[in-house]
């Protein structure tokens, strides 16, 4: 086996995903959003983003370990035309997560607008893609959540806000979407692990050292806490976003999701808006095209070869994965052996 590791076909892998959540007792319909959910992470984000299939041994752990419930009951718990209050009952995110946005889109069919918020969930995978699946609808999607405590407030050291990712995907006329997937800090420990294993150094605005000093190393980072995006602003759309998902919800925020290892109580917020409530979509798609146009066509400025759209980069990404394969580094691949060899289920192998 090369040093770097393995490559994999999408198909293959995908089919492999799949066959370990059912090996691990999933039904066939959540399996399949379990594993789809971390395919389109793993064709779109970067390695050390760690929202990809490298994540299976953690799913495993967590599903074996009744950290997370299987097969749980989707609960609306309050509902009107527009809006709906869900009990996730600590389900599988990927899952919760595909209910919520379909629940949002139907509403918003009806009404214009549909908005679900979500108590009691899991980690929901990335943003973006709870976010797109509300494209096919002809609807624009948006997707937000609170997560552990690893940031801290502007101007502390003490993690006490999240991650808290957000994202908003619309519809062109291109081969791809428009979609912004963002987390609120400038980077997550996953990159610094990666980082740290590649033995490269960080930016100083991604991190701080626990006493409060900037730092380029990310394996000293590692103890500290995240940096926002954007400096306060970044703190206030964190601390925002925990007001409208975990304090509105009535999930945990702040310092309080994560902190139980069986009931991570995260709160999601996943918004559809329909196109045609506005104008026709064949307009819409006109004028977003429009808007792109005069984006793409501003001057370069030096040091830059392109302008590029907010997921642009992420389909590219996707696209070259799809003609070359996923490329796998040689802890993930021996990670993921090894629990195909534990739950007798095949590796796939080029």
């Amino acid at each position: 086996m090369p040093e770097s590791g393995v490559t994999v076909s999408v198909e293959a892998l995908a089919h492999f995903a799949e066959d370990i959540f059912l090996a691990l007792g999933l039904p066939a319909d959540e399996a399949a959003l379990c594993a789809d959910g971390l395919m389109q992470s793993e064709l779109r984000c970067l390695p050390g983003q760690m929202q990809g299939v490298s994540r299976l041994p953690v799913y495993r752990q967590r599903i074996e370990g009744q950290l997370v419930s299987v097969n749980v009951p989707f609960e609306i718990l309050r509902e009107s035309p527009t809006l709906a209050l869900v009990d996730a009952h600590n389900g599988l995110g990927h899952v919760t997560s595909a209910k919520a946005m379909q629940l949002a889109v139907a509403k918003a069919k009806v009404c214009g607008q549909g908005t679900v918020v979500m108590r009691h969930a899991t980690h929901i995978g990335s943003a973006g893609n709870q976010a797109r699946r509300a494209l096919p609808a002809n609807c624009i999607g948006l997707a937000l959540s609170n997560a552990g405590p690893e940031m801290a407030p502007w101007g502390g050291t003490t993690p006490v806000l999240g991650t808290n990712p957000w994202a908003i995907a619309a519809p062109t006329n291109g081969p791809f979407p428009i979609v912004l997937d963002m987390a609120v800090t400038t980077a997550g420990k996953g990159m610094m692990q990666w980082l740290a294993r590649e033995g490269c150094k960080m930016p100083l605005d991604w991190a701080i050292t626990k006493d409060g000093r900037t730092t380029d190393d990310p394996a000293e980072a590692m103890d500290g806490t995240l940096l926002p995006i954007g400096g306060p602003k970044g703190y206030g759309l964190s601390l925002m976003t925990d007001v409208l998902t975990g304090v509105l919800g009535g999930a945990a925020f702040g310092v309080t999701p994560y902190s139980v290892p069986n009931s991570q109580d995260v709160g999601s917020m996943f918004i559809a808006l329909d196109i045609e409530w506005f104008m026709p979509v064949t307009e819409f798609k006109a004028r977003i095209d429009k808007f792109i146009a005069d984006i793409k066509t501003s001057p370069l400025r030096p040091g830059f070869d392109a302008i590029y759209l907010p997921g642009e980069i992420e389909y590219l990404r996707e696209q070259e994965k799809r003609q070359n394969g996923v490329q796998l580094d040689m802890p993930t691949t021996i990670a993921l052996k090894q629990l195909a060899a534990d739950l007798n289920v095949r590796f796939p192998l080029t």
